[in-house]
């Protein structure tokens, strides 16, 4: 009886392991895709920003045909040659409006300087239409702009300059009114198709057994991108309802084994699915200096007619460090017994991303190496 009490508990406690574990792996389906028909669109604008005190564009064409043409809609009939822009800067607006914002809400919008203004610091984006692909009109934007840096100093020659940031840049927060909202349909014929925002076969198959274990008969993998799921009948004209209690369904997602090197930041990142198989690494490092100094060369004491000279000197060391053939066995070949393998030759960042590449050609890195 006592060993039969053992054998339970312990049983119970590798189950209670094992649920824990999926727990923790496991993600909302609304965390990982998105709903076909509801996604964002982007709109873009032509526009003039105004009040920037002598920081503006230079006398260009097209910024002051533009105002021109601004100050005729008002009566105001000016000719070119009478105008100056050096408060003024030709502007690129850009926002992102989501599928379900309806007319009369506001969004975020982001101006940037088109022509040589220096700053945009201070100034007023006069109202600017925001175009999307089709060429209409689905928000106008005005407003003051709001810009994380700046600029001073007189700069030229003599002159400082100190910059922060690039105040060329800046936002307006709720600075456009949507004025047509876009039609976004996500339900066809009483099915939906969830997009996958990281596409892959086990992945979408995971996924589609997760719903069909909800609500039997429903999801159908399509392909790694791709799940279609049928509309229960007990959801019948509450789609919305229906979308809600899918993306709170919890699944296990799969990864791609890959590897991310950064090179500009010495950044690794690598997932938990990388291997590698049994290999033999030798590292070493090889450190070449080269200096350069200049001496004189005095003449005699008491000599006449001497002089003294320059006389260069190059000095080059080489220190080469101790490089060890080890074996590296990682078994199992988890990336952590990697990182600990690597971490106990002493290498750095950088001489880590050589190993990586070098052991990608090498065959023994079965996984997606990734350079930026």
């Amino acid at each position: 009886m006592n060993l039969t009490r053992k054998l339970l508990s312990s049983l119970g406690l590798l189950l209670l392991t094992l649920v824990t574990a999926s727990v923790l792996n496991a993600a909302r389906i609304k965390d990982l895709t998105l709903v076909e028909g509801g996604r964002d669109n982007q709109l873009v604008g032509y526009g003039i920003v105004v009040g920037l005190s002598g920081d503006g564009d230079s006398n260009s064409n097209g910024t002051l045909h533009v105002v021109a043409n601004i100050l005729q809609r008002y009566g105001i009939t000016v000719s070119i040659q009478d105008l100056k822009s050096k408060n003024l800067a030709a502007v690129m607006v850009t926002a992102d409006i989501g599928p379900f914002i309806k007319p009369g809400a506001r969004i975020d919008v982001t101006v940037a300087s088109l022509g040589d203004a220096k700053s945009l610091q201070g100034g007023i984006l006069l109202q600017t239409p925001l175009l999307a692909a089709d060429g209409v009109a689905y928000a106008v934007s005005q407003g003051p702009i709001a810009v994380g840096g700046f600029i001073g100093g007189t700069g030229g020659p003599g002159g400082a300059t100190v910059q922060k940031n690039h105040p060329t840049v800046g936002a307006i927060s709720n600075g456009a009114i949507v004025e047509r909202a876009i039609n976004a349909q996500f339900v066809h014929e009483n099915r939906l198709r969830l997009l996958l925002e990281s596409p892959d076969f086990n992945t979408a198959s995971r996924m589609a057994d997760a719903i069909n274990r909800e609500w039997p008969n429903t999801a159908l993998a399509v392909d790694s991108a791709t799940v279609q799921v049928g509309l229960p009948a007990v959801y019948k004209n509450r789609q919305v309802s229906f979308i809600a209690d899918l993306g709170m369904l919890d699944m296990d997602p799969d990864s791609m084994a890959r590897i991310v090197i950064n090179e500009r930041t010495g950044t690794i990142v690598a997932t938990s699915t990388v291997r590698i198989s049994e290999v033999a690494i030798a590292h070493g490092n090889l450190t070449i200096t080269v200096a350069s100094n200049v001496g004189v060369s005095q003449p005699n004491a008491f000599s006449t007619g001497g002089q003294a000279t320059p006389v260069n000197s190059t000095q080059t060391n080489v220190t080469e460090q101790r490089g060890g053939f080890s074996i590296l066995r990682t078994q199992p070949p988890t990336i952590e017994r990697l990182a600990a393998a690597l971490n106990a030759f002493g290498v750095s960042t950088r001489d880590m991303m050589a190993i990586f590449q070098t052991l990608k050609r090498a065959g023994a890195l079965q996984a997606e190496l990734i350079i930026n």
